[in-house]
């Protein structure tokens, strides 16, 4: 894996290749000495030889790199060594300076100081948090990264016959249904703006990919699908993730941008906390023992320095606290810096919170919801899954009243008061004012808001003296996150709908997000692919799918039990094909049918029929299990398996299970007004 680079030994300027990264045999022959001129002939030429491999093995150099803004400093001095087959998270607080060391790799923002150095022959690829605005390309053209696809003349061989094939096999993978290549990529939404240009930089397959929160629009068939891609693609991967099951899955070392140094793990995102507890503790030990030492001889100090007699060995003691000054182990820090917020407790709604009649939902020829019914209750902690394109943020924007409805009646409950957490966080925010501004836009004389105590919550939420003075245009991500949150805590609401709401949230900033919820005395609708939010939140489980609801009493435990399925990620998308909005169709009425009395032989295959169909759904339960189990078992991802194969299997399966099943019950019923004709 990628190794930090040591400090020092430049030579002309630039970093020797001891200085970037000393090789583990290299630091160990240095402690052996050659014995005679041809064998320091010999080490020399070895060490030589050796250090080219090493530089051809590492594709990307980063070496004594600083950065600043202002006052601030975000990293100092920090070098590290990326090689080709790389699979590295990059971890830190928001605002830790993660972005920003992308950009500089990417030659977008300069270093203060250090350089960047890339592998002669070495490319990368870059996916940012937000996509760019798009003109008029399709699906496809972005995909293919303009390339062409049919020649110009007679004369043109600059083709790449393979690329369209790939780019069309890729866009699939993400979700994208065969029609869309040749649409326009403007009239998509922004997720899907991003997974096309996803796509784009799976097809081009650079040495090194950059991701920076690839998962933000993926539903979790896409992620799955993207996840076992990235498993089995041929060169390097540095992310930056919240997703601590996407960063275990993929990722055999971890970078934590903090304190402004680059720390370096091995193995996945759970081994990286469990490694950063143990040297913290290791640390800990040794600052107070070095402290204990100081401490001691700074008391002979205190107590000698003044008596002649003493005076030497005193000034020989103080000598030693100077030297072990000049070497002080630092106290550990404490955790990094998070926010910590409760949700104010907002008044009590009445038992019924919202109730839906009859409502119809479409957007032009694509229905998404008819004649829907569904009632929210107090106290409700839920959360809507499905693939995406099921309606679950339409259904949270109906809910909101965010969206005016086709159709049918929103009741809404006594003394609900609303409050929408979009998930494109734009929408909860005005990109023209700072972010003190946003917050003071809601002071009313009901809530009589003054700037010392906007400028507290947000001081809550990270934004400290100058930052409130930001516009919103050019927050982060996170930081769009987190001013959405304060705006939802000005007015606190009783009727509270999320739409991904850890999207662009540091790990740790989820983690105190649930802990705020887990207090939350109202009423919770939200959408999320964070399977670990979704454990620790939802009392209840929402699938949505084609417009139809259905509601588990329970858990997101419970829904895996009664769903049967065993891998707590695939359950979210298992059993769905294409769940986008279909185009409504006129029903046709059904015509009349003579009543004709069946004959013995008539019951006999109806009977024979049923019993047949019984088998099949019996022998696709069973396939059922064995496939789920398969995909419960932590062997399965370690030992080569094709997982997105996997999971088509079961959604092949169940989806077989269900027709066999309505068959089996059509055939049963039709057996049974037989018999009692």
């Amino acid at each position: 894996m990628a190794r930090a680079a040591t400090n020092g030994g430049h030579s002309n300027g630039r970093p020797t290749r001891d200085s970037l990264n000393p090789s583990p045999l290299l630091v160990t022959r240095a402690h052996v000495p050659p014995r005679g001129r041809g064998q320091a002939v010999a080490q020399a030429t070895l060490d030589l030889a050796l250090g080219d491999l090493f530089i051809a093995l590492s594709m990307l150099t980063i070496a004594n790199v600083s950065k600043s803004y202002g006052a601030r400093t975000l990293f100092a001095d920090v070098s590290l060594n990326i090689a080709r087959t790389d699979r590295l998270g990059l971890v830190g607080a928001n605002g830790a300076g993660k972005s920003t060391l992308f950009n500089i790799i990417l030659s977008k923002d300069q270093p203060d100081a250090g350089l960047i150095e890339w592998e002669r022959g070495a490319n990368f690829g870059f996916l940012p948090q937000e996509s760019a605005p798009v003109g008029d390309e399709s699906i496809l053209q972005i995909a293919t990264s303009g390339g062409k696809l049919e020649p110009e003349n007679d004369d043109d061989w600059d083709i790449d016959y393979t690329l369209e094939p790939r780019a069309k096999k890729i866009l699939a993978g993400l979700g994208f249904r065969e029609d869309d290549h040749d649409k326009l990529a403007k009239t998509f939404s922004g997720g899907w703006v991003m997974r096309a240009h996803l796509a784009r930089l799976l097809v081009s397959e650079p040495t090194l990919l950059l991701l920076d929160e690839p998962t933000n629009h993926l539903d979790l068939e896409a992620l799955l699908w993207f996840q076992d891609y990235l498993m089995r693609y041929p060169g390097g991967l540095v992310v930056i993730s919240h997703d601590r099951a996407f960063l275990n899955a993929l990722c055999t070392g971890m970078i934590e941008l903090r304190g402004q140094r680059l720390h370096e793990y091995t193995g996945n995102y759970d081994d990286f906390l469990v490694e950063r507890e143990a040297r913290k503790s290791q640390q800990q030990a040794a600052f107070k023992s070095q402290q204990r030492e100081i401490a001691h001889l700074q008391t002979f100090v205190d107590r000698f320095g003044a008596k002649s007699s003493m005076a030497s060995r005193a000034k020989s003691k103080e000598k030693q606290i100077a030297r072990l000054e000049e070497v002080a182990i630092d106290e550990p820090e404490d955790d990094l810096k998070k926010i910590q917020f409760r949700f104010p407790q907002p008044p009590r709604s009445g038992l019924k919170v919202m109730k839906l009649e009859h409502v119809e939902q479409s957007y032009g020829e694509h229905v998404v919801y008819q004649d829907l019914n569904f009632e929210c209750e107090r106290g409700q902690r839920t959360v809507l899954v499905g693939p995406n394109g099921a309606g679950k943020s339409t259904l949270l924007k109906i809910l909101a009243g965010v969206i005016p409805i086709n159709g049918g009646v929103r009741e809404v409950g006594g003394n609900v008061i609303t409050g929408y957490f979009a998930q494109n966080r734009v929408d909860n925010l005005n990109p023209k004012l700072t972010v003190l501004e946003n917050v003071m836009e809601l002071r009313t004389t009901e809530n009589g808001l003054t700037e010392q105590q906007a400028r507290g919550m947000l001081g809550t939420f990270l934004f400290r003296k100058d930052d409130v003075n930001k516009r919103v245009s050019v927050l982060s991500g996170g930081e769009k996150s987190r001013l959405a949150l304060v705006k939802l805590m000005i007015n606190p609401p009783n009727f509270l709908l999320m739409d991904e709401p850890t999207t662009h949230l540091d790990i740790m900033s989820i983690d105190a997000l649930i802990a705020a919820l887990k207090t939350y005395e109202g009423t919770l609708y939200f959408v999320s692919h964070d399977v670990h939010f979704i454990r620790e939140i939802a009392k209840t489980v929402l699938h949505v799918h084609s417009g139809r609801l259905t509601q588990y009493a329970g858990d997101y435990a419970y829904y895996l039990e009664k769903s049967k399925s065993g891998n707590e990620r695939a359950a979210l998308t298992a059993g769905f094909t294409d769940a986008r909005p279909k185009q409504l169709e006129t029903p046709k009425a059904d015509k009349p049918k003579a009543v004709i009395k069946p004959s013995s032989s008539d019951i006999r295959k109806m009977k024979a029929e049923v019993t047949k169909l019984e088998q099949t759904v019996t022998e696709l339960e069973t396939k059922q299990t064995q496939i789920t189990a398969e995909l419960a078992d932590p062997a399965t991802y370690t030992q080569g398996v094709n997982v997105q194969q996997l999971n088509a299997r079961l959604r092949d399966t169940i989806n077989a299970l269900h027709a066999a099943t309505a068959q089996w019950e059509q055939a049963a019923q039709k057996l049974s007004e037989a018999e009692g004709a």
